[in-house]
């Protein structure tokens, strides 16, 4: 049980981005470059461990370890939608209610709020290294923040504490080609959503913002 505690203690301490890991030669959308990105995941770190360190002082486990999968993800997401606007003045969060993209360029919609737009960022967080999805296919620029973590399952798995870890960013101007619609049976409660094909994973791969590992 002290192993364990250890362990936690230590998940909980999170390592800096490392500016080495990002490339200069990616291509960048609307004004944003990979220093407002390394800023904006900075936040997002220093949000999470300090968020982790009080859960753990609490006896509370870590906040990826007992949200669902999809909410955490979902979490990474929203984070990146308020952050990178503090650093990049071009864009600003779309203020439509469930609008798409995510992020749109400042001032080129009435009250910087649009339902449906082409022009924009749509952001995601992901564990997935691929296979990306989203409820339409769309013709945008999709960014993925792609991160390691535990999850709600791992304690049942018996998977040791992890410190959260961004592995990877990819982003692409992605045409309706590039995704496949997944659809539902008429019997099925399952979302409708589309997913990154392969030929679009590939494009954002291409335009890597940051890689981990080398």
């Amino acid at each position: 049980m002290d192993n364990r505690n250890d362990q936690e203690s230590l998940a909980c301490k999170l390592e800096s981005i490392n500016r080495d890991y990002f490339n200069l030669n990616c291509i960048l959308p609307y004004g944003l470059t990979v220093d407002h990105l390394f800023q904006a995941m900075k936040d997002f770190l220093d949000f999470l461990g300090f968020i982790n360190q009080q859960l753990h002082i609490k006896g509370i486990p870590r906040l990826e370890s007992f949200l669902m999968p999809a909410n955490f993800s979902s979490i990474v997401g929203e984070f990146m939608n308020i952050s990178i606007p503090k650093y990049c003045s071009t864009l600003v969060k779309n203020q439509y209610h469930n609008g798409h993209p995510d992020l749109i360029p400042r001032g080129m919609f009435s009250d910087d709020a649009v339902q449906h737009a082409t022009e924009g960022l749509e952001i995601k967080g992901s564990r997935h290294v691929g296979g990306w999805q989203g409820h339409n296919p769309e013709a945008v620029w999709l960014m993925v923040f792609h991160f390691d973590s535990n999850t709600a399952n791992d304690e049942r798995k018996r998977t040791p504490p992890k410190p959260f870890r961004f592995v990877g960013v990819y982003t692409a101007r992605l045409e309706k080609a590039d995704w496949t619609f997944s659809g539902r049976s008429d019997m099925s409660r399952r979302t409708i959503t589309a997913s990154v094909n392969r030929r679009g994973v590939e494009k954002m791969r291409e335009n890597w913002v940051y890689q981990l590992d080398q």
